[in-house]
């Protein structure tokens, strides 16, 4: 009755379809760090947010692999994947994900096996609503693939690849496919792939039995030329979805039909301010829980870009931005309260932790830090 107890929590916890939970007896909530390390410190970190007052407790290094720099948690919260190598890999430098097992008590991981993902350069993963596969993008080889997982979270052979072609109008990032990322809706139905260097989010019927991508009819909605999608999420309830433009430092608003698995633009917006002129590309892209506000990663600006959500039309108002404190910030999460949200710096190393005002959308820095090297994603387990 305690797993499915804390299986139903941590789904309602991480559904970006549902209501924030009255989480007011939930203290601490654990966060895990990818990291793009090698070498002894090589791996994924682990630490404890203090959900009363948004402070960070020490790192320690969780489970040991190489370059982990995308994790992602099975949806019963208990094991944990990440693109990158087994500790100790002396083989081929294609692609390859791993699977760990959550010590609960803990957060340390125990590897239970890894696999070949049929692609070069894997940048991110998801695991599908009914914990039996792992999606993955490759960035470099233009492609996705499909891994079935057993029953105890290890890892099988891939069973489906998809092959993307094609090119762009910029001339140095998008003279080749470039998957950056790949979500489901939360039916498991769909699936769609930011793909930068084609500036199209393509869009797949995932059979999550067979482990199968299959083209969607049309296989793809386009962006601006030279806009360069990264990452894309749905709203609450996937009544629209969000996608970053990294090439443009802009923000797409699209409406959602689940029945088909097809999305319409409804708006394109500049996650900078009027005034900057410098060089800047946008990272990272999240939304709180209940869906009011939504967030952007400004690398060059060194900011985060602060939006309102109009809950009837999906469209975004600018809030401004606020300073990250660093230099070149990366991935942005949002715990499952909706109080905190934590940026990784790229460039120094650096995690800090924002406290959002829930009336105004407005963050503020907490003043808690931590020094991670070449941190990359951040995922929160519930407590």
């Amino acid at each position: 009755m305690i797993v499915v107890a804390f299986v139903v929590l941590f789904a309602l916890l991480t559904s970006t379809n549902a209501e924030v939970v009255d989480s007011a007896d939930m203290r601490q909530c654990r966060v895990y760090f990818g990291t793009g390390m090698t070498g002894d410190r090589a791996g994924i970190y682990t630490s404890i947010l203090d959900l009363r007052t948004g402070q960070l407790g020490k790192a320690s290094l969780a489970g040991k692999a190489i370059r982990p720099g995308f994790i992602a948690l099975h949806p019963d919260g208990t094991r944990l994947y990440t693109i990158g190598k087994p500790a100790g890999y002396r083989g081929p430098r294609s692609g390859s994900v791993c699977a760990f097992k959550i010590n609960p008590k803990t957060g340390s991981l125990t590897l239970i096996n890894s696999q070949p993902s049929k692609g070069n350069g894997p940048c991110y993963l998801f695991v599908d609503p009914q914990g039996r596969n792992v999606l993955v993008g490759h960035y470099r080889t233009g492609n996705c693939s499909v891994l079935p997982l057993a029953k105890d979270g290890s890892l099988k052979p891939v069973s489906s690849v998809q092959q993307h072609k094609g090119s762009s109008s910029h001339p140095r990032r998008q003279t080749s496919p470039h998957p950056h990322s790949i979500v489901l809706d939360s039916a498991g139905k769909y699936a769609f792939v930011a793909d930068l260097g084609l500036d199209q989010i393509r869009s797949y019927r995932f059979d999550s039995v067979a482990g199968t991508l299959t083209p969607n009819s049309p296989p793809f909605i386009a962006v601006a030329p030279g806009s360069g999608p990264r990452h894309f999420i749905f709203g609450p309830l996937e009544k629209f979805a969000y996608g970053n433009l990294e090439l443009t430092s802009e923000v797409a608003v699209f409406s959602y039909d689940p029945t088909k698995g097809r999305l319409k633009i409804l708006q394109t917006i500049s996650t900078l301010p009027n005034d900057f002129s410098g060089n800047n590309a946008n990272a990272g892209i999240c939304i709180t829980p209940e869906g009011s506000f939504l967030y952007v990663s400004n690398r060059g600006h060194n900011s985060i870009a602060m939006f309102s959500v109009d809950r009837d039309t999906g469209k975004l108002t600018s809030l401004g931005s606020e300073s990250t404190r660093g230099d070149v910030p990366q991935a942005i999460s949002i715990d499952p309260t909706g109080r905190y949200l934590i940026v990784t710096d790229k460039r120094a190393g650096h995690v800090r932790v924002f406290e959002i005002n829930k009336k105004t959308g407005k963050l503020a820095y907490t003043g808690s830090s931590l020094n991670i090297p070449k941190v990359g994603r951040v995922v929160f387990l519930p407590r």
